[in-house]
């Protein structure tokens, strides 16, 4: 199956400044220059072959919502900002001729993870159904709060989709889109969920905004959860030291415990994600470097595979 990554970013979205884009292009320049950039030069193979990551390209701004695809349905993690332009994708691709149906599954209703919704412009064409499921009782009176006036001129009742709420209760199994689908309550202010999603002997957990420690009394049904997950997408906003000191009980974990929880679950790829949104596409780069290195000092054939969640990633499991 195929995940799609249209929201990346933790707690708000982190706009690309023109300031941002002088350091990269500046950069850009600085390697070019060394590398003897002249009219000859394959300037596309410089790019892919030369420069980093933090240069050519971005970790993306917008708010989470991860797309989950094996059949003609759409299931989604969250409706972040990342939902818009999941939504523009799909209308401008031959997929988006007709109505569909989409199943969008909420880890909790903070604002990061349902601001994209008003914005996601299936929601307004006639035919298209949207179930949104998730383990809060306030699911649908958060999503229609956003769309009161004042905050919005468009009011959640007026839109064309048929849309409906789903309540599941955790450590449950539901058969959901040819998915067998769990839940499971993780530590959070005001409480989320994490999601496991299994098909075809393929296993892709969705575990954001979780605060987790390697002393918690909860780690063995953690690393159950977790268990032999192909695809582990897991929340490490913030610094292992932030983590630990000035954002100790802020509901997010770090690189460090989803490296330690990756391997006692012996999970094949390993995605941090919901990246801090003050932390630069250098940052992230580095957060990169750090934990795959952290992670090839574990035992061999323990090894997860590491990468960082960006806007516009595709990951195959």
């Amino acid at each position: 199956m195929e995940v799609s990554f249209w929201g990346t970013r933790g707690s708000l979205p982190a706009p690309v400044t023109a300031q941002i884009i002088r350091h990269k292009v500046k950069k850009a320049l600085e390697i070019a220059a060394a590398e003897n950039l002249d009219a000859g030069t394959d300037i596309d193979n410089l790019i892919d072959t030369k420069l980093p990551f933090w240069v050519k390209g971005t970790y993306g701004s917008n708010t989470s919502c991860v797309e989950i695809r094996d059949n003609e349905d759409f299931l989604l993690c969250d409706a972040g900002s990342g939902l818009r332009e999941f939504g523009y994708h799909f209308l401008s691709s031959h997929k988006g001729s007709s109505p569909k149906e989409f199943h969008i599954f909420i880890s909790h209703p903070h604002w990061d993870h349902i601001q994209g919704f008003p914005f996601f412009i299936p929601s307004y064409i006639d035919g298209t159904r949207i179930t949104i499921y998730g383990c809060h009782d306030n699911l649908k009176e958060s999503f229609s709060l956003q769309q009161r006036s004042p905050f919005f001129p468009v009011d959640f009742d007026s839109l064309g989709a048929k849309i409906d709420f789903v309540g599941l209760e955790p450590g449950k199994t539901y058969d959901i889109a040819g998915f067998s689908v769990s839940a499971m309550e993780q530590n959070h202010p005001g409480i989320s969920f994490g999601y496991r999603f299994v098909k075809n002997g393929k296993t892709i957990v969705y575990s954001t905004d979780s605060e987790h420690n390697m002393a918690s009394g909860n780690n063995e049904e953690l690393v159950t959860f977790f268990n032999q997950a192909d695809l582990l997408i897991f929340d490490a906003q913030y610094t292992l030291i932030d983590a630990w000191t000035s954002k100790e009980d802020w509901g997010h974990s770090n690189n460090l415990i989803g490296v330690e929880l990756a391997q006692k679950a012996h999970v094949k790829h390993l995605c941090l994600f919901h990246n801090d949104p003050v932390s630069s596409d250098q940052d992230l780069d580095k957060l990169l470097h750090n934990t795959t290195k952290l992670a090839s000092l574990l035992e061999e054939g323990k090894t997860p595979r590491v990468s960082v969640a960006y806007d516009g990633m595709i990951v195959e499991v």
